[in-house]
């Protein structure tokens, strides 16, 4: 396990090394490897950082406000509303990787603009050492990591973490005192719910995820489960009311692991899927059935692209 104190000195030492005298942005996202990260470079840069949250339309229920809040106190905070880009960027898109890639795309051009107006020459990053391994092997890549375009306009990128796993990551975020609702957060990928969307990106499919995952997250709370979520698979048929409807597919996952390198799913009870199944149903008039996914890494993947 890491030493958080003598890794929290070393990691301002080296934010501070490598961004200098100059100007640096962070990518923040609200989950706890962008909230740690942006917490030292905070503490190591002072007002030389300026935090960027983008708005991609792809964030959980309620994200954009609960990050406003909760780092009200770094006063160069960003909130970019690019949800039109990024979904437009999506349009057409169904294979898993070309998704990553154009959301990873589209991130670095939103940062690119923030760094010219403030004059940043640096990115930071909270990447961590399972995105570095699963994007250097044939997993998947990191919109961070594997899904940077080839043309980025920084002089460096900065990633204190990347040799840390996520419960490391948690250590550290409990030593700086982040609010629990960050340093215990689920993980979230940063693509957000584009790859719990099998297929194409629509509005439709995205407030299903979105409010599904809620409904899932809230369920599921007592249960302390390393990540839990609802995807959207396809389409099937279903009865509301009188009529047959041809209405999504949910798919409900959780799994405990350690690192999310590898996870076993989760044995929830039947009360407890009848009641997330009866919300999820009632929640949208297009979902036709919920149904609960048994598998666990490997030989399937956390998340379902």
């Amino acid at each position: 396990m890491v030493d958080v104190e003598s890794f929290v000195a070393d990691a301002r030492e080296e934010i501070a090394a490598e961004i200098g005298a100059g100007e640096a942005i962070i990518a923040l996202s609200g989950g706890v490897d962008s909230s740690t990260a942006a917490a030292l470079a905070y503490d190591a840069v002072g007002d030389q950082l300026t935090p960027v949250y983008v708005d991609t339309g792809l964030m959980r229920k309620g994200e954009t406000e609960q990050i406003r809040e909760t780092f009200a106190y770094m006063d160069s905070l960003r909130v970019i509303d690019a949800q039109e880009r990024f979904l437009d960027a999506l349009e057409g898109v169904t294979d898993p990787e070309a998704k990553r890639h154009a959301i990873g795309e589209q991130f670095i051009r939103e940062f690119e603009t923030v760094a010219r107006e403030v004059g940043a020459d640096h990115l930071v990053q909270g990447t961590i050492y399972p995105d570095r391994i699963e994007s250097e092997g044939t997993i998947k890549s990191h919109h961070n990591v594997g899904g940077l375009p080839e043309r980025i306009d920084f002089e460096g990128i900065v990633e204190p973490m990347r040799d840390l796993y996520k419960d490391e990551v948690r250590e550290v975020a409990r030593h700086l005192d982040l609010d629990a609702l960050v340093a215990e957060r689920m993980p979230f990928p940063g693509p957000g719910l584009a790859v719990r969307i099998i297929g194409e990106v629509t509005d439709e499919k995205l407030a299903v995820a979105r409010e599904a995952t809620h409904v899932v997250e809230d369920e599921l709370d007592e249960y302390d489960p390393w990540q839990a979520f609802a995807a959207v698979l396809g389409k099937a048929t279903g009865v509301k009311g009188d009529n047959r409807v041809h209405g999504w597919v949910v798919a409900v996952r959780s799994v405990e692991s350690r690192d999310g390198m590898t996870a076993r799913a989760q044995e929830i009870d039947w009360e407890t899927l009848q009641r997330i199944q009866s919300r999820i149903t009632g929640s949208h008039d297009a979902v036709a059935r919920v149904v609960y996914d048994v598998t666990h890494k490997p030989p399937a993947t956390i998340e379902y692209e």
